[in-house]
């Protein structure tokens, strides 16, 4: 084709010709800069490849990873993992090879996104969100994402959400505060886990971990600070009273001391407290994690401890033992306090209002059980897992279910993690309010508390950090 008529064919004279008056009004310094960017914006961004890989999370577990590119660069993002899927939950894909991986490689998973979720988004606008979301639903067709796999999907919808915001020049929380119609932008409180138990650790204790709230922080800066601080004190209290090796971390930096008793535990944390200069504006929040060790309606708080046999506590004993600590310790939340099915004592130690009662395992972030726990006054607060949903879009529904019926919403890291931070921007875009992203060390869990430290320091005097409004940020 010759020149001229290529020129013609694409309109490129008129474009060229307006790139340059735009650089003379504005006096450019560098003439050819400018009208090279002002070229790359006349041009509107599509999707032109998606590509995913196989890599390893913070256990050592293979997740999926996706490259998706525009005409304005590469956008990369990967999705977090768990231990296995819930009834409840949306699904992810893996390849059961006990061969590779023991039975843990995400091949298919990635094939999916590379064949087909690929070829279905390509040419696509990526800042339509909504449509990306309901295009791989619509591939999927299922009600759990079984068939492409909730990893391959969830990755690929952070990432193009990561290039939406890119086409729109905007940064990344203003894009997602943007998708959910919502202009208010909260900085969360952190629930910084410093003390781990649970199924995840080799110690005794039974209830999965226990966190510190800098509610009482002027700024996120300051939370994270105080965070850093109280874990490093608790260190010195562990090292302490129970020799260096009470110091071991469970999987999300927790602090692990063999010890089986709650109220010892919470002791440890206090005294933590009491070393720095915060402490009344630190507060205390529990994840009991109690299907974990619910046996028929009884619940085993020894289970770990082979030498001492069982010691059963019926559900109105473990209401009365969350009544007790929340009147001697500055609990503020109760996260799974009873099994997941067990949704009449749920609701009966909701109704004392002592604290906020947190639903994971309970609603699996499932818009069904959140309705259902809405309807009946269950619970009062909603932990999100971004893998337990799947796309950025139905995120952003049950959130809005959530804060509709004035409920707290808990942003939650996964047990594996990765070095992407986007549920940092994620709970700042969508105002949650709070951020549940495990200890304050670790790579993987850093990551999202750093992103919130740049957050911060890039909304400048528009900053605002939830503090003791950590249940109301709407």
């Amino acid at each position: 084709m010759p020149v001229q008529d290529y020129l013609d064919k694409h309109m490129l004279s008129r474009k060229i010709e307006d790139a340059v008056n735009a650089a003379v009004r504005a006096k450019a310094s560098d003439p050819v800069l400018f009208i090279s960017n002002h070229m790359k914006k006349a041009v509107p961004s599509v999707i032109t490849k998606v590509k995913a890989r196989q890599i390893l999370d913070s256990r050592g577990i293979p997740t999926v990873e996706v490259d998706l590119h525009t005409n304005k660069g590469m956008f990369r993002a990967s999705a977090p993992s768990s231990d296995a899927s819930g009834m409840y939950e949306a699904i992810e894909l893996r390849d059961g090879d006990k061969g590779l991986y023991l039975g843990n490689s995400v091949s298919k998973a990635v094939k999916n996104v590379n064949e087909k979720i690929s070829e279905a988004l390509v040419g696509m606008d990526p800042t339509l969100q909504s449509q990306i979301d309901q295009a791989m639903m619509a591939l999927d067709k299922t009600e759990k994402k079984s068939e492409l796999g909730v990893n391959a999907i969830l990755a690929v919808s952070i990432a193009a959400c990561k290039a939406g915001a890119a086409q729109k020049e905007v940064p990344l929380y203003k894009h997602i505060a943007d998708l959910s119609g919502k202009g208010h932008l909260t900085l969360p409180v952190p629930a910084f886990t410093v003390i781990s138990g649970g199924k995840r650790t080799g110690n005794n204790l039974a209830i999965q971990e226990i966190m510190i709230l800098p509610i009482g922080a002027s700024k996120f800066e300051e939370a994270l600070q105080m965070g850093s601080e109280t874990y490093h004190h608790l260190k010195a209290v562990i090292t302490e009273k129970y020799g260096a090796h009470g110091c071991n971390v469970g999987e999300d930096g927790g602090f692990a001391p063999n010890i089986s008793s709650v109220k010892e535990v919470l002791d440890l944390v206090k005294e933590a407290i009491s070393r720095t200069d915060y402490k009344d504006q630190i507060k205390l929040a529990i994840d009991v994690a109690a299907t974990d060790f619910c046996i028929g309606t009884k619940y085993d708080l020894d289970y770990k401890s082979v030498d001492k046999g069982q010691n059963f506590m019926s559900a109105d004993d473990m209401i009365g033992m969350y009544k007790e600590l929340c009147s001697e310790y500055p609990i503020v939340s109760v996260e799974d306090p009873f099994d997941k099915e067990d949704w009449d004592h749920t609701k009966r130690f909701s109704s004392l209002g002592i604290c906020q009662v947190v639903g994971d395992d309970l609603i699996t972030s499932n818009p069904k059980r959140i309705k259902r726990a809405i309807e009946e006054s269950t619970c009062n607060s909603l932990l999100i897992k971004i893998n337990q949903i799947g796309t950025l879009t139905e995120i952003i529904e049950v959130i809005k279910l959530a804060k509709d019926a004035h409920w707290g919403v808990v942003m939650s890291h996964r047990c594996g993690e990765t070095e992407d931070s986007f549920i940092a921007d994620l709970a700042v875009g969508l105002s949650t309010g709070q951020i549940k992203a495990g200890a304050p060390c670790r790579g993987e869990r850093l990551a999202k508390y750093n992103q919130l430290l740049r957050i911060e320091e890039e909304l400048g005097d528009d900053a605002f950090y939830a503090g003791e409004d950590w249940r109301q940020s709407h």
